[in-house]
């Protein structure tokens, strides 16, 4: 009886030890992404400024826990960084470098030249009056040396332009283009080149899944790498749906930049559950935007029936990415929970959509099981 008794108290401890223990319990339901595709590719996220000061501590352990990468939400762009003429703020960058810095992360850099979010001064004088191409030569030079020669070595990879082609295949009408002409585009690389010589240099667009648009970018890095400019990869932002795009067309893209030589990045993902038409373009919203019936169906809650069709489509999606582990770098995720997703407040704030793998406390969805499932 004695003997019986001392293996109950034995079973006990140990239960108590492992079965109960929270963080053993933890350690059980969420694999680590990081460590699941360690072997293929970096899993990265972008996180923002409530996380970079500690104002939410369940998201930042999730960060730590899961990913390897991390990209600025928006500390690096230009109107938070260089708000004035010779005037910066780097008090949120600082932070952002640090905190990649202390947990061995890769640390991207997003973005220097783009045609949002970018003070006015910019690209207008004091009167009003439009900058020549000399002063905003001035001006991109003396930006970029700046804040990337201000983490030379310590940011690992910059998103050099932002969206510079359109749909249809033809350069964007951007400020940039209209005053400096295609100048600009080779003048950024290289000024991102002299500043930041040992970090990776990207271009990074949407919907480059779409033909002609994939055509034009193809166009674009084929031209730099004629003029000797360095362009080490292509930044596929993945702000896609439940539909689109067709995977194929995705396929189709990889190949393309692939045969460039550069790297790929797949780097913004989020998949939106709400209802769009064909014609919505998730990061473009110069364009306007038409919506289906229904701004925001899902305020109460999600139903199971879309909540499986997102993990079913996460599902096809990170097969297709494990399949080119040969040519895609990393995967960053625009986001780090639904609750903090820039989509809840596109193209109408206060929307209530479910785009990432984490729920709004920050607990695996099934579309993160969905995921982990494609390696297991």
């Amino acid at each position: 009886m004695q003997i019986q008794k001392s293996y109950l108290l034995l079973a006990i401890l140990l239960f108590s030890i492992v079965g109960c223990n929270p963080k053993t319990k933890q350690a059980e339901q969420n694999p680590s992404l990081k460590k699941i595709f360690k072997d293929d590719f970096k899993v990265g996220a972008a996180i923002n400024s409530q996380q970079l000061y500690g104002n939410e501590p369940e998201a930042v352990k999730l960060i730590k826990e899961q990913f390897n990468a991390i990209s600025p939400e928006n500390v690096l762009k230009w109107e938070p960084v260089n708000p004035r003429p010779d005037s910066f703020d780097f008090e949120s960058s600082d932070r952002y470098v640090a905190f990649g810095k202390a947990n061995k992360m890769f640390i991207l850099g997003h973005n220097l030249i783009w045609h949002k979010q970018i003070p006015s001064w910019v690209f207008h004088n004091n009167d009003g009056s439009l900058a020549d191409a000399k002063q905003l030569k001035q001006r991109m030079r003396n930006h970029i040396f700046k804040v990337a020669g201000r983490y030379q070595g310590r940011i690992d990879a910059w998103d050099v332009v932002n969206e510079a082609v359109n749909a249809d295949g033809s350069l964007r009408q951007t400020n940039w283009l209209k005053i400096m002409g295609k100048e600009y585009l080779p003048l950024a690389f290289q000024y991102a080149d002299s500043a930041a010589p040992d970090a990776e240099l990207y271009y990074n667009d949407f919907d480059l899944y779409k033909p002609a648009k994939r055509q034009g970018v193809v166009r674009l890095i084929k031209n730099l790498q004629d003029q000797g400019v360095r362009v080490d990869g292509i930044g596929m932002q993945g702000h896609w749906g439940l539909n689109v795009p067709d995977l194929q067309q995705v396929q189709k893209s990889i190949d393309a930049f692939s045969d460039l030589g550069v790297k790929i990045m797949i780097s913004e993902l989020d998949i939106t559950v709400l209802p769009r038409t064909k014609d919505m373009n998730a990061a473009n919203l110069a364009t306007g935007y038409s919506m289906v019936h229904g701004l925001d169906p899902y305020k109460n809650g999600l139903p199971d029936s879309i909540q499986t069709r997102l993990a079913n489509r996460y599902a096809a999606i990170f097969k297709l990415f494990h399949k080119n582990r040969d040519k895609i770098s990393r995967v960053t995720f625009w986001g780090v929970n639904n609750k903090d997703s820039w989509l809840n407040n596109w193209p109408k704030s206060g929307r209530t959509d479910y785009p990432l793998l984490f729920d709004r406390n920050n607990q695996p969805k099934a579309a993160f099981d969905s995921v982990v499932k494609v390696v297991e």
